[in-house]
């Protein structure tokens, strides 16, 4: 039986299923709209999709590393509240995504989504994660993953407060021993802590820096005293704080968190480490991801839920 427009606009009503779910279990069932229906529910959709309304921006970020530490992967996924994120199930079912997200061959969400659950090749990822809805009753998210490969050296992970903030490392290296993986370890801990939004200045275009050298240069143009300085002095400032910026942004330029002295900066640190060990290190790049940053987080308002309930 054909499965038209119409059908999928009613079992969609019904069940509040995906469009793409409704004409799958159509086809499914040739067109039975009561065995549609049982065959969204057994996929854990139905019951899913009542909840996918709801704002999931609490979580947990993991990652998983094979043996040989060459590949790593970091994922981060959802759910409505801290409670779920801390409950057991639903960590043992984002260390199954990341064991997933370590092997896949998707290069995006939308393909991550549709490629066999390896617990059960059954299902989808997309309808594993629709089960998971059902079993847990909050709305969750699988929302990105990374993956890091590196064949002359390793991937460092780092996970900090339970799974709030996860971090990778790519490190290549003539050596691998317990001193070098302590480093990047320890590097890892950096970037979870201060927040580098580059490994090194390497990263940076010309076209930023020139941007904030001109954002510079519209503050010191409003203040008076600073614009009364002559050029050769103002560029010297520009330099300057240009110079203190990406100490502050770059993961290898910053002082590194440990430092006995204060100085040393996270570049410094390797090299330190590198040579103690005969090594040649090389810091590659770095991926962090924070449970729920650039989420709109839900702010119940009880006073106002009362009121739109009494119709006020």
């Amino acid at each position: 039986m054909a499965v038209t427009a119409a059908m999928v606009k009613e079992l969609r009503e019904m069940t509040g299923a995906g469009m793409m779910d409704c004409k799958k279990a159509l086809t499914a069932t040739d067109g039975d709209m009561d065995k549609a229906v049982e065959f969204l529910r057994e996929k854990g959709l139905a019951g899913a999709a009542k909840k996918a309304g709801r704002i999931a921006a609490e979580g947990i970020v993991d990652t998983a590393v094979t043996a040989d530490g060459k590949k790593a992967v970091v994922v981060e996924v959802n759910a409505e509240t801290d409670f779920v994120a801390k409950n057991a199930v639903f960590q043992a079912y984002v260390a199954d995504v990341a064991a997933q997200a370590l092997n896949t061959g998707a290069a995006d969400m939308d393909a991550f989504m549709e490629e066999k659950w390896a617990k059960d090749e059954n299902l989808t990822v997309k309808e594993a994660l629709s089960a998971q809805i059902s079993i847990i009753g909050e709305n969750m998210n699988i929302r990105r993953f990374e993956k890091i490969e590196e064949a002359n050296g390793f991937v460092a992970s780092y996970i900090h407060a339970g799974g709030k903030i996860g971090v990778l490392v790519d490190v290549e290296t003539t050596v691998v021993n317990d001193a070098i993986q302590e480093m990047a370890k320890n590097v890892a801990m950096q970037a979870a802590a201060l927040k580098p939004l580059y490994t090194s200045r390497d990263e940076i275009s010309a076209e930023y820096i020139e941007h904030e050298k001109s954002i510079l240069m519209a503050q010191i143009q409003n203040d008076p005293k600073e614009a009364s300085k002559p050029e050769k002095v103002i560029q010297g400032m520009i330099a300057g704080r240009i110079n203190k910026e990406l100490k502050e942004i770059c993961l290898l330029d910053q002082v590194y968190v440990k430092a006995e002295d204060g100085k040393q900066t996270v570049s410094q640190y390797v090299a330190e480490v590198a040579k103690a060990n005969g090594a040649d290190i090389k810091v590659k790049k770095f991926v962090r991801f924070e449970t729920g940053e650039g989420l709109e987080k839900k702010v119940d308002d009880f006073a106002a839920e009362v009121a739109a309930q009494m119709g006020n």
